[in-house]
């Protein structure tokens, strides 16, 4: 990162020191790519560093890399199965990906290493959570914070058990404990954020979903949770603005193709709204989902356009997929179908003999 103005950049000595110190920056300044990149330079010069490893599987995990993420931190307990260290963020994985099995597995294991650990108490409670015992799981996340008030996972992830009991007070609580901890957390930050959407306060959501987006500005989903309230406060050109931020840094879930789509048809730019629905379709077509109400939304919608600019055969296509999935729509698409079929022989019978 740039100095501030007027000040001296610092130059630091080529040294594996410094090496550690810059990971380490990276990985608290939430560039995680960068912090990626370094620890697996020290990787190849401290091999059999439990700590590298670890961080490594820390920085993957940051950016999502769910699969990578946890296949470091497999590697990691099969070198050291006794290791509790970064355990919590592991089971989180663990959750994310639903592995029930493999989450009881853990916590089994690191309740028998020592149960009087924050982390193995995290992982306890991480795995009540995926069951849906919420009450069981802040049990679990209350111990941790017993034998460490400080312990950062253990306040967020009672937040998060609190919204799912729509407990919102306690849950806004544990978020601001976690964000006076640790400023930095911005999935606190996002926490706060989502329980004052709840509370139907977009203007107060807002603010945190800004603080959480200046932490992550590469994180496609605090882009689409601002846009979710600028369009809740009905300011339609922030939100496209969002969603596009939201779409250039990697939007999984699609969700701001779709957003885009319906917003872009409010304001009448129906090019616009077919070019993020066609992108949309594309998308959960490349996922493997083939039915929903979204995609006949999309469906439905590019059928119409297609038919009002002339493009029949397309229309025609869309509009036989349409018919394929079913549901509430299909009497509106043999309506359009059968509209597709007289232009097409008006525009057949029409014209001189050839």
């Amino acid at each position: 990162p740039a100095p501030p103005p007027g000040q001296a950049p610092l130059e630091l000595p080529d040294t594996w020191v410094a090496s550690f110190f810059l990971a380490h920056q990276a990985t608290e300044a939430h560039d995680s790519a960068r912090a990626v990149s370094l620890y697996e330079s020290l990787l190849v010069q401290w091999p059999r560093s439990l700590h590298v490893q670890s961080q490594l599987a820390l920085a993957r995990y940051n950016l999502r890399d769910f699969e990578e993420a946890q296949q470091r931190f497999e590697e990691l307990l099969a070198e050291d199965p006794y290791r509790l260290d970064g355990v919590d963020t592991y089971s989180n994985i663990l959750y994310v990906r639903e592995e029930k099995r493999k989450l009881s597995a853990l916590a089994h294991s690191c309740v028998s290493t020592d149960k009087y650990r924050p982390e193995a108490c995290c992982v306890v409670g991480n795995y009540y959570s995926l069951k849906g015992a919420h009450e069981k799981a802040v049990l679990y996340f209350r111990r941790a914070l017993k034998l460490d008030a400080n312990f950062l996972s253990a306040w967020t992830l009672m937040g998060h058990e609190y919204v799912e009991l729509k407990n919102t007070a306690a849950a806004v609580d544990a978020y601001r404990r976690a964000v006076e901890i640790d400023a930095k957390d911005y999935r606190a930050w996002y926490g706060l954020g989502q329980t004052y959407e709840i509370l139907a306060m977009p203007f107060y959501a807002l603010f945190y979903y800004r603080k959480a987006t200046a932490l992550r500005p590469y994180d496609s989903r605090m882009w689409c949770a601002m846009a979710g309230c600028y369009k809740q406060l009905h300011r339609r050109a922030e939100a496209i603005q969002c969603y596009h931020r939201a779409e250039k840094n990697d939007d999984r879930e699609g969700i701001a193709f779709t957003e885009l789509a319906r917003l872009y048809r409010e304001n009448g730019e129906d090019a616009q709204a077919a070019g993020y629905y066609e992108r949309m379709v594309a998308q959960r077509e490349a996922h493997g989902e083939a039915v929903g109400k979204e995609l006949s939304e999309a469906l439905f919608f590019l059928c119409t356009h297609k038919k009002s600019t002339g493009d029949l055969d397309a229309a025609q296509t869309i509009g036989q997929r349409l018919l394929d999935l079913g549901g509430p729509e299909k009497d509106q698409v043999k309506a359009l179908l059968r509209d597709i079929q007289s232009q097409r022989k008006a525009g057949s019978g029409g014209g001189p003999p050839v």
